[in-house]
């Protein structure tokens, strides 16, 4: 397919679609229920509580009622991203000897955005469930003042990359039940950032493309006693072959040739235990692993094969999140919920970290509940506070593919926080 995408913005597309606005390690949008976000998504592959189960173990299914079952769930996520120069040097050209201005820190970065998510699930038979999920699985939107230390490496930033997951599930026998799914998603991204020009204002590259891929996800769902469960859940690498042709608003630099990028989602894996202490109360608890030592660098290419741009070089590390929750029966109509939990950042090091991928280790704090309204319909709400730790930054700014010229390191700090607010709608029938 055809895709409008500013040459030497390539490297910029790809560090936005990985942000750390998305508040989990690196890129992963983690807002896709309430009933998660209430418990800090502890334990979220063993819970198997409502149809979000869809998404983070699909094998869950086979403990909804039979018949149908939908969750329409919208998450809130006000984010709070600032900067601050540490020391940054003008993006110099020499010679002729031109300097241009270092600018400020940018404002807030992030900003207010809504996340939906939509899952169903019908019963064929007693044994066989199958769902459909729709959710956007990574998102991210930046944007910094235009006059921000940092915009010839990222100013502007719109990421949506929406999944569509058909599973079906296989309940074994009494204790074991089974899950697979293919997953189709579609990315849709934008990205502006300033180009330096000589005695004028800065120029503005701006791009827009899309692309599509294909990966699959497996579940597994284990009664170890009528007490406890585990959750087994994989979800697989999901290739986007971007391709694209360049274009600028400066008319001396305007140029037009093929380019082509590689972009690879990194696969997860989730272990979970869902434990029922006595009628009142239950404990839940997961680790998640997710493999980013699988992009280290990603290196747009011309189609006769020669460099477009440098390479854009990640080095990112494999990183691991782990939560523990609980929930309280409070009577018939209401179950109170809280979560803890920590997320390792993907980032290795400072020089590693862009300005659209201030990306740290972070720590969710999270209360929520459940109101079952009617035997059949019931209502979510959960809050989330996520605690982020400074981020340094010390990038190197570059003007040729082979990494000689070397423009301006950008040096600073990023100070992040975020907020989610998530609301859920439940209904069997």
């Amino acid at each position: 397919m055809h895709k409008k995408i500013t040459l030497r913005l390539i490297p910029a597309l790809i560090a936005v679609t990985f942000s750390g606005g998305a508040f989990a390690a690196a890129f992963q949008l983690t807002g896709q229920s309430a009933s998660g976000v209430g418990i800090a998504n502890a334990g979220a592959a063993a819970a198997a509580e409502d149809t979000s189960t869809l998404y983070y173990n699909p094998a869950g299914m086979t403990y909804l009622p039979e018949g149908h079952n939908i969750s329409f769930a919208t998450t809130l996520l006000d984010r709070s991203t600032h900067f601050t120069n540490e020391g940054t040097a003008p993006y110099t050209v020499n010679p002729p000897g031109i300097s241009f201005p270092i600018g400020d820190n940018g404002g807030n970065g992030g900003g207010l955005n809504a996340v939906p998510a939509l899952y169903y699930s019908y019963s064929l038979a007693p044994q066989w469930r199958l769902g459909l999920a729709i959710n956007p699985t990574f998102a991210d939107e930046t944007e910094y003042d235009k006059n921000f230390v940092g915009r010839y490496s990222g100013l502007k930033t719109k990421i949506r990359i929406i999944n569509v997951n058909p599973s079906v599930a296989y309940k074994v026998n009494d204790a074991l039940s089974l899950a697979v799914g293919i997953n189709f998603a579609k990315a849709d991204v934008k990205f502006q950032q300033a180009l330096p020009r000589a005695f004028q204002s800065d120029g503005l590259g701006t791009l827009e493309g899309d692309a599509t891929g294909w990966g699959y996800n497996l579940g597994l769902m284990y009664q170890v006693s009528k007490d406890t469960r585990v959750g087994l859940s994989y979800r697989s690498k999901i290739k986007f072959d971007l391709e694209g042709e360049g274009s600028r608003n400066i008319p001396a630099l305007a140029t037009n040739p093929a380019i082509t990028a590689e972009l690879t989602t990194p696969d997860t894996a989730s272990l979970a235990v869902h434990h029922q202490l006595n009628p009142k109360w239950a404990v839940l608890a997961d680790y998640t692993w997710t493999g980013w030592s699988s992009l280290q660098r990603l290196e747009p290419m011309t189609t006769t094969g020669a460099r477009a741009v440098a390479p854009l070089r990640y080095n990112f590390k494999d990183t691991y999140r782990v939560g523990l929750g609980t929930t309280y029966q409070l009577n018939d109509q209401w179950m109170l919920r809280l979560g803890v939990a920590f997320d390792k950042g993907a980032v290795p090091d400072d020089a590693s970290r862009t300005m659209t991928v201030p990306d740290q280790d972070r720590t969710w704090l999270a209360i929520g509940a459940k109101w079952k309204i009617t035997p059949k319909a019931s209502l979510d709400i959960g809050y989330a506070h996520l605690f982020v730790k400074d981020a340094k930054t010390a990038r190197n700014v570059y003007s040729d593919v082979n990494e000689t010229q070397l423009r301006q390191t950008v040096r600073g700090k990023f100070e992040t926080s975020a907020d989610m607010l998530s609301l859920q709608l439940n209904y069997a029938f």
